[in-house]
């Protein structure tokens, strides 16, 4: 998946509709979050899940994630061995808890259509877009995802 000039994700990401949230608990116009700020409709959060368990081969892992990737081309890169996987994407999402509910679900939702390995998820970071990028830009964030697909560690 190709990204713009500023690192954004691609529109595809921006557009896909959460299987989390549907629109019965969206509030009305100047509705507020959790916290007291203005609610947004979408916004995008990059998302790291952590995965780890039995070793498993490692064709049968990368061709699950590839699966997997396939299903879901919002996925934007995925790193792998035999006992573990760290996935990286884009989510559109109301808010973090939003996001992280969608992540939290993938892994689980997806390990028989996509014959992926029963690992249990070891770690879950979900940030907001101007916090990943202001990570970047300060050289102690995640690489931009360079180059996207599925990788070996």
């Amino acid at each position: 998946m190709r990204r713009g000039r500023s690192g954004a994700p691609p529109q595809a990401a921006a557009a896909r509709t959460l299987t989390s949230v549907g629109t019965a608990g969206a509030g009305p116009a100047g509705a507020t979050d959790a916290v007291g700020a203005p609610a947004e409709a979408g916004r995008l959060w990059h998302v790291t899940l952590s995965l780890s368990g039995a070793e498993a081969p490692l064709r049968d892992v990368r061709q699950a994630l590839e699966r997997l990737a396939e299903d879901h081309p919002f996925l934007l890169t995925s790193r792998y061995a035999n006992d573990h996987a760290e996935i990286r994407y884009w989510e559109e999402a109301r808010d973090l808890h939003d996001a992280a509910a969608v992540a939290l679900r993938l892994w689980g939702e997806h390990r028989a259509t996509a014959k992926l390995p029963p690992w249990e998820i070891v770690g879950l970071e979900v940030i907001d877009r101007d916090t990943y990028h202001q990570r970047v830009a300060e050289g102690y964030g995640p690489p931009p995802a360079s180059p996207v697909g599925v990788h070996p560690y």
